[in-house]
C-alpha cells in the first residue's frame, strides 16, 4: 500500500477505507454495472427532454395497465429508471446495503435477492389495485400512475443484510429501515393511494429481505458475520507501578 495512504499510526486513511467500500466491476459487478445502467438512463432522461422522458417512464411503469398488458417487460423496465436527480444518492445507498451483500454471496445471488423484493413487492401491492379497478372500486385514472424505481429491490437487499449483522446490531438496523420507510411515506404526498401502495411495497420488501432470506443466509454460515470493531482498552496489571511513581 502506498505510503501516502497510511496514517502515522499505521492504519489506512479514512479516504482509502471509504474507496475500498465503493462498488467496483471486479469486486461487486452486479452493483457496479447496475449503477452504470441507472446512470445511463438518468443521462438519457435529461438528453431527450421532459415530454419524451415522460413517455419513456410511462411505458416502463409497473402500473396496473402495463402489468395487465405486458407484465414481464414492465417489471424489468421499471427497475432501470430512477428520478433524474437522485443517482448520486443511489451510489451511496447501494454502497451501504447492496455491495456488502454481494461481497458475501456473489453477484448472482445478490441479483436474486434484489429481484425477489422488486417483483414480489410490486405484485403484492399492484394486484389488489388491479382487482379494485376491475370491480370498479377505483377510477380508471389509477391504472396509469407512475411506478418506477429500485426502492423495492434495495429494501429487500438491505433487509437481507440484517441477519448478516452481529446480534446487537439487528434490532437497530430493522428500526432504521422501518423509519426510512416511514420518512419516504411522509415526504411523498401521504394519504394518496399511490403513497399508501408504495408504503406497503417498501414494508413488504424489507420483510422479504429479513425473513425470506434469513434461513438461506444461516445455512451458508453468514448470519452474524458482520461485526463492528470494538474499541480495545489497555488493562493495567495489579502489580504495575502507577504513572509518576518510582519503582523500587
Amino acid at each position: 500500500m502506498p505510503a501516502d495512504t497510511i496514517t502515522p499510526h499505521g492504519r489506512p486513511r479514512w479516504t482509502t477505507r471509504a474507496a475500498v467500500l465503493l462498488p467496483g466491476p471486479g469486486t461487486t459487478p452486479f452493483t457496479f454495472w447496475y449503477l452504470a445502467v441507472l446512470l445511463a438512463t438518468t443521462v438519457l432522461q435529461r438528453a431527450v427532454g421532459d415530454s419524451v422522458s415522460a413517455e419513456l417512464l410511462a411505458g416502463a411503469s409497473t402500473d396496473a395497465h402495463n402489468l395487465w398488458h405486458r407484465p414481464v417487460s414492465s417489471l424489468i423496465s421499471s427497475a432501470l429508471w430512477i428520478d433524474d436527480s437522485g443517482w448520486l444518492v443511489y451510489v451511496l445507498i447501494f454502497a451501504v446495503a447492496v455491495a456488502p451483500l454481494e461481497r458475501r454471496v456473489g453477484a448472482g445471488w445478490t441479483f436474486t435477492v434484489f429481484a425477489s423484493g422488486h417483483v414480489l413487492a410490486t405484485l403484492a401491492t399492484e394486484l389488489p389495485v388491479m382487482v379494485a379497478l376491475r370491480e370498479g372500486w377505483l377510477p380508471p385514472t389509477d391504472a396509469r400512475w407512475l411506478d418506477i424505481g429500485v426502492s423495492y429491490g434495495f429494501f429487500a437487499t438491505a433487509g437481507a443484510m440484517v441477519p448478516v449483522l452481529e446480534r446487537r446490531l439487528r434490532l437497530p438496523a430493522v428500526v432504521l429501515l422501518e423509519l426510512l420507510v416511514g420518512v419516504i411515506y411522509v415526504a411523498d404526498e401521504p394519504g394518496s393511494l399511490l403513497s399508501v401502495v408504495t408504503l406497503a411495497g417498501h414494508a413488504i420488501a424489507v420483510h422479504i429481505g429479513v425473513l425470506g432470506w434469513w434461513a438461506w443466509l444461516r445455512r451458508r454460515g453468514l448470519t452474524g458475520t458482520l461485526r463492528l470493531p470494538r474499541r480495545r482498552r489497555d488493562r493495567v496489571r495489579p502489580d504495575a507501578p502507577l504513572a509518576g511513581s518510582i519503582a523500587p
